[in-house]
């Protein structure tokens, strides 16, 4: 595909500048770029280095004035890019129909355009929208409900009564809908709770490979609009996770938790059952959190406590051993000092 600087600039609603006539075919990283392709500098050092650059054209802030190459400026780099990846390298989607060795069942409804990969199951009284992928080996259960635009990617399962709204991705090996973790002590033994409940996915939500979402035990379990997981996330059972929130690789919710808007768990993050994480918090690596978090605050550790102050700590835990050496000689020094006395 080629597309002029002045075109670029016209999709990804920038201001371009230098050669407006320049031919741009694709995209890459800043180091690799070449003649007739664009990158982009979204922070001061790549700014000092733009020079060293062999990109025919590069994506900066509005703010941002670069005399000696071709730019175009916008509002967020990244996103603008991210953009152009898109225009130059489309996703590329199956044959639209469903595959002679796909299992249907009954009363099964489907949209037009969906494309349903070899090996699909897909149980009774099934509805999807237009545009919907099942990749290879996906299984969809009874009474599942899924909108326009879904991918779901090879291997997939989503178990029955599941809802899922529009334009959601789920990558390879994840399970929607698995039983929530409930058993009742009875003495030694532990006896099942039947789930009874279901998984509620909104619009725009992105689920990443090895995922598990528990259905809840009555009611839903609901992964809101927007919400981003990486790999290897875990949600139980009748969590609510707000708009917007990202969960990093191998993060965790435990049961009847509910999470805001626009949270960050960072990698290895859990949470325990049973409280409220307030909008825009941010949770660190590793951090374990026990009680209620108000929106805005940034935690880390274990367990939980301002990242300021798990910040001050980390710092003194190598110091601990020779403090305990300097108190130990206080010590024998004070009892010295009580002999004497």
């Amino acid at each position: 595909m080629d597309l002029s600087l002045n075109q670029i600039a016209e999709l990804v609603n920038g201001e371009a500048a230098g050669d407006l006539q320049k031919i741009i075919r694709d995209v890459a990283p800043f180091e690799a770029a070449g003649d007739d392709e664009i990158t982009f500098a979204d922070s001061a050092k790549f700014y000092k280095i733009i020079d060293n650059t062999a990109a025919g054209a590069v994506i900066v802030p509005r703010a941002i004035k670069i005399e000696t190459k071709n730019t175009v400026r916008v509002d967020n780099p990244k996103v603008a890019f991210a953009k152009l990846m898109d225009i130059f390298h489309p996703p590329t989607r199956p044959d639209i129909g469903i595959s002679p060795s796909a299992v249907v069942g009954n009363n099964f409804k489907c949209g037009p355009d969906v494309s349903i990969a070899p090996m699909v199951v897909i149980g009774n009284h099934v509805i999807l929208g237009k545009g919907v992928i099942l990749g290879p080996g996906v299984v969809i259960g009874d009474n599942v409900v899924i909108g326009d635009d879904v991918r779901i990617h090879p291997n997939v399962t989503v178990l029955e009564g599941s809802r899922l709204g529009n334009r959601i991705i789920i990558h390879a090996g994840s399970v929607i809908g698995s039983d929530g973790y409930g058993f009742a002590p009875d003495g030694e033994r532990y006896h099942k709770i039947p789930q009874l409940g279901i998984v509620q996915i909104d619009d725009d939500v992105e689920i990443g490979a090895c995922n598990t979402i528990d259905r809840a035990t009555f009611g839903k379990t609901w992964i809101k609009q927007g919400v981003k997981t990486d790999n290897l996330v875990q949600i139980a059972h009748n969590v609510t996770v707000g708009e917007n929130t990202v969960m990093v690789a191998q993060s965790a919710i435990a049961g009847s938790t509910t999470v805001g808007k626009h949270v960050t768990f960072a990698g290895k993050a859990a949470v325990g059952g049973h409280i409220h994480i307030g909008d825009n918090v941010m949770i660190g690596g590793r951090a374990g959190v026990t009680k209620s978090v108000a929106a805005g605050e940034i935690v880390s550790g274990f367990p939980e406590m301002p990242h300021r102050l798990w910040l001050r700590v980390k710092r003194l835990l190598p110091q601990l051993p020779g403090f305990k050496k300097q108190l130990s000689a206080i010590e024998k020094r004070l009892n010295k000092l009580e002999e004497k006395a």
